[in-house]
């Protein structure tokens, strides 16, 4: 049995590739708050008390944009409510004695890539692990955010431009991989896209705000790609198959 100096440095190990890979797009996130007009000390704040990425920004956006609170709540909510789904999951993998507290506490730091190297561990694993992990990708998450939100005034005005376009390029990252890999995926895209460009477009729906067509792009495609997709189960696949 490890002692949990060892298990803490083994989750630091771990996490200090998303932590690096989290650099570059918390300075994207800092760069954009703050040259929309947001304090450069809240955009900081905000990436010390959220790790959610695409719903950070999202949410930042809205804010930005002069949004209502129900629509920054209701579109933040749909796009992390994935971690939940996370936490059930992994809490799979937790050994039993795990207390609530530090369920709690660690359950703060779950995202895509923490989920994903924590799911992969063939043995339970234990808060300890856990804050060790998490651990530099905070740290990461934040700096990043630091370097951007200060650095809008040294950088160029062609650098400026050029960032403008970098949250879109993110998103646009997040969303190619799996559609090429996976034909539901990528008609649910282009579902998405396609109810989108239908609100935006169309001068009925034009008392729609920017948050609430991304909110009901969400549902109405999950909704649809859930209809087209259904998920198979074993019991299910095994009884077609006799």
């Amino acid at each position: 049995m490890k002692s949990s100096v060892d298990r803490y440095i083994d989750g630091l190990k771990k996490g200090l590739p998303i932590g690096l890979g989290y650099i570059p797009v918390s300075f994207t996130f800092g760069f954009m708050a703050v040259s929309g007009g947001m304090p450069a000390w809240i955009a900081v704040f905000i990436s010390m008390s959220n790790l959610t990425s695409s719903g950070q920004f999202a949410g930042t956006q809205l804010i930005l944009a002069g949004a209502s609170y129900l629509e920054i709540a209701v579109t933040t909510l749909i796009i992390n409510i994935r971690y939940s789904l996370m936490s059930l999951s992994l809490s799979q993998k937790l050994v039993p004695k795990t207390s609530v507290l530090h369920r709690l506490l660690f359950s703060f730091g779950i995202t895509d890539e923490i989920f994903a190297v924590a799911s992969m561990e063939k043995e339970q694993i234990d808060h300890v692990f856990m804050y060790g992990l998490i651990t530099l990708p905070f740290i990461g998450w934040t700096a990043g955010t630091v370097l951007g939100a200060f650095s809008t005034g040294i950088l160029p005005d062609s650098l400026k431009g050029a960032m403008g376009i970098a949250l879109y390029a993110m998103f646009i990252a997040l969303i190619i991989p799996p559609s090429k890999h996976s034909r539901p995926v990528l008609i649910i895209v282009l579902i998405s896209i396609a109810i989108t460009c239908i609100i935006k477009y169309l001068p009925i729906f034009s008392f729609i705000s920017s948050g609430f067509r991304i909110i009901i792009a969400s549902v109405l495609a999950a909704g649809i790609g859930t209809f087209l997709f259904p998920e198979v189960t074993e019991e299910e696949r095994t009884t077609d198959n006799d």
